[in-house]
């Protein structure tokens, strides 16, 4: 019996505001992924905080500390051969540069984009109106800041795009990059 062929791992990393489509769009791209024959993890940002992260508040430095459990488990799960999907905001460009860094496999980072009054529109859990008045303090894109890559690999504005465009892009970039075939 032969050993299976051993495919690079990467990090697929999707940052941008809540509502913007983060997970809606890893969700929509891991079972393409999996099609193509590769092992694919997704850490959403949500399931890690519960999981992981539980006990952490939202203050600057908590955020950051979840943000790096989510890089070194991506990069773990990666530099053995899978394609690890986060899903998370991420909001601080400092700390996604040194998951980056740590990155031991290609970092692809997408800009999920999306102008702060379309994803407060279309924010079904009501959290921009519980931060606006006042009820949820440290929120990123209200009262704490959201800083936008200023080089990802790829960047998808889906106030202007749909799922399936935003989905061919990055599958695009992947195969450009010899990621995927």
């Amino acid at each position: 019996m032969s050993a299976p062929e051993k495919r690079q791992g990467f990090v697929l990393w999707f940052t941008g505001l809540s509502g913007a489509g983060k997970s809606t769009l890893s969700q929509a791209i891991a079972p393409l992924l999996r099609q193509r024959g590769l092992m694919v993890e997704t850490l959403d940002g949500d399931e890690v905080r519960e999981n992981l992260s539980k006990g952490l508040t939202f203050s600057k430095e908590d955020r950051d500390t979840n943000v790096r459990r989510i890089g070194f488990v991506a990069n773990l799960l990666a530099r053995n051969g899978v394609c690890a999907i986060t899903a998370a905001i991420s909001p601080y460009a400092s700390v996604r540069a040194e998951c980056r860094a740590m990155a031991q496999v290609p970092f692809i980072e997408v800009y999920v984009n999306a102008p702060l009054a379309v994803v407060e529109a279309r924010d079904v859990k009501g959290l921009y109106a519980r931060a606006r008045a006042g009820q949820i303090p440290q929120f990123t894109g209200v009262s704490d800041p959201y800083e936008p890559p200023a080089r990802p690999e790829v960047e998808v504005d889906t106030s202007k795009l749909s799922i399936e465009e935003g989905v061919d892009l990055v599958l695009r970039y992947l195969e450009r990059r010899g990621l995927i075939s």
